[in-house]
């Protein structure tokens, strides 16, 4: 980096406007690069603690070794001109790394859909460690700063003062980087035009304040946009993670939440993937509402848990939390044509998604009604007694621990009718079923009875939980007790369920408002997996 560190004339003694001005950029790019870092490598490895730890950690020690650095490099250099090069040498580096980046999470997310953990783990160390030169640069700005204002005022009593003020500006900074991303540029813009931005206005900052010092010499700076451009225009092209083989891409998005994707098979089916793409979060077929016994016909056994006779008009509504693009909705509307449905979707991305592909839509399904809300903030507002409560936000590592608790089943089981069921899809893995365990024992708090069926060729199993004492026999014998009308789905699912069942285990844990340590269970669920060199069972998985 061709920063320059010669002796030369102190500046004289100007406002420190512009100076403040820099500090508070670069306190916002700075945030603002580890937020989109985050979901640079949400998009394929999941936004999970691990994720985050690794995220928050090694920014926090780069920017360490900035400060240090930064002090040091003030005290032999204390120019202005050295102070926005490194400001320009951090905007192109942060610019940089999305597009260098973009490369290896394409071969990342290859790795992961095929279970290759090797490839997949290096490539998350190889992303992060990108990151290293420009937040180390960015973290010079500040105690570089200081030494500027306060040489510039020759008045070292105001030090402490000055110090104060420029950390105060460049948090405030922070502040824009932390919620301007998140809330509105990502899901506006996508996470690499968001590092774009950002690296943007802090370049075009630093460019002014060369300016300003050396006049029409810092024009030859203007390489570093061209360079940035080139690159993305050959970088930029083609979707972050390509279809399965044999399926064409119909959508692919950045919401606030998710990085979505819906592809299409050759026979017409379109499938919802979220982020990494290792799971299938809804389906829909052209033809035929089935689904192929995976997760989500395994919800329609769940009111016939209760005791016999359970007939069909017995299932008069429904709540589902955790909505996705609306397969269970789609299939308890195909079963039940008139059943109300109130369905609860955090991320708007995936309901327009669902809406666009899926035929969650006032047209396909009247009787369903979207509210795009946290789950248990939503099912609080509603007023409405359910027959049945679906629950499908469990997938590892996107478990939201609030909806896991005692307090929130008691929230759930105040919304269900005398004969209501409550129904939740959890993750686990052919040898580590702790999570299922712990959430039978959570269930059982407030629920006195909870049955288990293993979803087929699948790391999930649905547990259901009944108001009443039953018996597991109960789905078998409310099969036989189908009226010969029924619907064909609705028989096929309780064939399935009843052939399904597994008894249930109870943990020790029990996840409460107070104590949910569910990320910790879940990370240790995840990397015993992976140590286990049983990787290969997650290809096709739904």
């Amino acid at each position: 980096m061709n920063i320059d560190t010669r002796q030369g004339a102190t500046p004289k003694s100007v406002n420190n406007f512009y100076l403040y001005l820099a500090v508070f950029t670069s306190g916002m790019v700075t945030l603002a690069v580890e937020l989109s870092a985050s979901r640079l490598l949400g998009n394929i490895y999941g936004t999970s603690n691990i994720v985050w730890a690794n995220v928050i950690g090694l920014i926090l020690l780069y920017l360490s070794v900035g400060y240090f650095v930064g002090g040091r490099w003030a005290d032999r250099s204390p120019y202005f001109r050295t102070f926005y090069r490194i400001l320009l040498w951090g905007a192109f580096l942060s610019a940089l790394v999305p597009l260098i980046a973009r490369p290896v999470l394409v071969t990342a997310a290859t790795a992961v859909a095929g279970a290759d953990a090797g490839v997949a783990l290096g490539s998350f160390v190889s992303v992060l460690l990108l990151f290293s030169v420009p937040i180390t640069l960015l973290g010079c700005a500040s105690p570089f700063a200081i030494r500027l204002a306060v040489g510039n005022t020759g008045n070292v009593k105001d030090a402490g003062k000055t110090a104060g003020r420029i950390y105060a500006i460049s948090t405030i900074g922070s502040l824009i980087g932390t919620f301007a991303p998140t809330l509105f540029l990502i899901p506006e813009l996508g996470t690499i035009r968001t590092f774009l931005l950002f690296a943007g206005i802090l370049y075009l900052i630093a460019f002014i304040g060369l300016w300003r010092e050396q006049g029409v010499s810092a024009l030859r700076w203007l390489w570093m946009p061209l360079v940035i451009g080139i690159i993305a225009l050959l970088v930029l092209n083609g979707p972050l993670r390509q279809p399965v083989a044999g399926a064409t891409l119909l959508f692919e998005d950045e919401s606030a939440y998710n990085y979505i994707q819906v592809q299409e098979d050759s026979q017409g089916n379109r499938y919802l993937y979220l982020n990494e793409g290792q799971g299938i979060h809804s389906q829909w077929s052209p033809n035929t509402y089935s689904d192929n016994h995976r997760t989500w016909s395994f919800f329609l056994a769940a009111p016939y848990f209760n005791n016999p006779p359970v007939i069909p008009s017995d299932v008069e509504s429904m709540a589902i939390i955790g909505l996705a693009g609306g397969t269970i909705a789609r299939q308890y509307t195909a079963v039940y044509p008139d059943i109300p449905i109130d369905g609860i979707e955090i991320d708007p991305g995936i309901v327009e998604a669902g809406a666009r592909f899926f035929d969650m839509n006032a047209e396909k399904m009247p009787n369903l009604k979207v509210y795009v809300q946290d789950g248990r903030y939503m099912l609080n507002q509603l007023d409405n007694q359910y027959s049945v409560i679906a629950v499908d936000a469990y997938r590892p590592p996107y478990i939201p621990w609030h909806l896991t608790t005692v307090e929130f089943f008691q929230e759930v089981k105040a919304r269900l009718t005398d004969n209501g069921v409550v129904a939740i899809n959890v993750g686990r893995t052919p040898t580590d079923r702790r999570l299922v365990d712990a959430l039978t024992a959570t269930l059982l708090q407030v629920f006195p009875t909870v049955h288990a069926m293993d979803v087929p060729q699948s790391f999930n199993t649905i547990l259901v939980a009944t108001q009443h004492p039953t018996n597991s026999t109960n789905l078998a014998e409310n099969l036989n007790r189908l009226p010969s009308d029924a619907n064909a789905l609705l028989s096929d699912a309780l064939l399935w369920g009843a052939a399904q069942i597994v008894p249930t285990n109870i943990s020790d844990l029990i996840f409460t408002d107070d104590r949910a340590p569910v990320e910790t269970l879940v990370d240790s669920l995840v990397v015993n997996f992976l140590l286990s060199g049983s990787t290969d069972q997650l290809a096709g998985q739904p």
